[in-house]
């Protein structure tokens, strides 16, 4: 219906522009009245017959096609009446096929070419092939709005259907990196954002957590309070986990109650104050569809190094550290081992050749002895 709302208006403003260009030819040549006819009636009764007519149609769009398919026909009689004069006659073939071109491509527009010639060719022969190669000024300035308003006005329509779809684009690509539910990053852009940090890590050694989190016993909340209740507890806590990360920060949804935070430039220590904060903020929330219960979280921390093989690698560490909180008495949590500074160095200086593996630790007595 938006289609033919907008070949409608299109139509309207085509037809009845063009009817100067042509009425002042019929005026030129003296035109019987029945082209006068003919010509008014076109102008001015068959856009909204039209429209009409593809409106009422079990297949609007496909009647919609037929009626520009009828408008080029009757673009070839109009230029066969006119005597093929020449501004006019290239006026009308132009902005037909502009039409035919934006609304089904150059295959449309070439298809329905075939029937303005065959109805421009038969109209001729009616009138004996007269041709008529002068354009008077009179014509020239008839045709001046036909040939500056038209234009714009398929612009304006197509700066607006470009405009949309850049308005779908947008949101087709918030909608394959966001969660509904929470409006957090989905587990696909969560994965991107770790990989960057890591591969930052990797290129500067610059610093970056992976913290995974989930709602203590949340199944027996969703048991007993229903899914609404467990609905708004998981916004709650992506409202949470907004309020206390840094703009360069990532709080993702990975699946179900387990949440993810990407954290560059953050050391284990930056890790546990975030998520002191966070445990503290939401231990005090209430909600509306389970009043009186207060709910807790357990996270687990992992803070990259060169060993890592990938996010996997990575996530399962802080999965690992997860697990420990859960088994520890949840609403905690638990850091994986860090590898010291020493081993990192250590590690970075085989990598690169500088220091055979035999060499890279000190005895264990030197160790001692220092």
């Amino acid at each position: 219906m938006r289609f033919i709302g907008r070949i409608y208006r299109m139509r309207t403003i085509g037809v009845g522009l063009g009817f100067f260009c042509v009425a002042s030819v019929f005026r030129l040549h003296e035109q019987s009245w029945p082209a006068w006819v003919l010509l008014a009636v076109y102008a001015f009764a068959w856009p909204p017959l039209a429209r009409m007519l593809a409106i009422r149609s079990g297949a609007p769009a496909r009647t919609e096609l037929r009626n520009l398919a009828f408008d080029s026909m009757l673009g070839g009689v109009w230029i066969a009446l006119m005597q093929f004069n020449p501004l006019p006659s290239a006026l009308i073939l132009a902005m037909l096929s502009a039409d035919k071109v934006a609304v089904g491509g150059v295959r449309f527009a070439l298809r329905t070419s075939l029937g303005l010639v065959a109805a421009c060719l038969a109209t001729s022969a009616m009138l004996g092939f007269v041709v008529d190669p002068v354009t008077p000024m009179s014509v020239v300035w008839a045709c001046l709005p036909f040939m500056v308003a038209y234009p714009l006005a398929i612009s304006h329509v197509m700066y607006g259907l470009a405009n949309k779809v850049a308005h779908q684009n947008r949101w087709l690509a918030r909608l394959s990196s966001t969660d509904d539910l929470t409006g957090l990053a989905n587990r696909r852009q969560g994965f991107i954002a770790a990989e960057h940090a890591l591969a930052l890590h990797r290129r500067t050694g610059a610093a970056a957590v992976l913290v995974v989190l989930d709602i203590d016993l949340f199944k027996e909340v969703n048991d007993r309070f229903g899914h609404p209740a467990g609905d708004e507890i998981l916004r709650q806590l992506a409202v949470t986990l907004q309020q206390c990360s840094r703009a360069t920060d990532t709080p993702i949804r990975y699946a179900g109650d387990e949440f993810l935070l990407v954290l560059p430039a953050t050391a284990l220590e930056g890790a546990e104050v975030l998520s002191k904060r966070i445990r503290e903020l939401f231990a005090e929330l209430t909600f509306a569809h389970a009043p009186g219960l207060r709910c807790t979280i357990s996270l687990g921390a992992a803070e990259a190094h060169r060993d890592m093989a990938d996010v996997e690698d990575w996530l399962q560490q802080a999965d690992a550290a997860l697990y420990r909180a859960k088994e520890a008495g949840r609403d905690r949590l638990v850091t994986a081992p860090r590898i010291d500074t020493f081993d990192r160095r250590e590690r970075l200086a085989i990598d690169d050749g500088d220091l055979p593996a035999a060499a890279a630790r000190p005895a264990a007595s030197e160790s001692l002895a220092a």
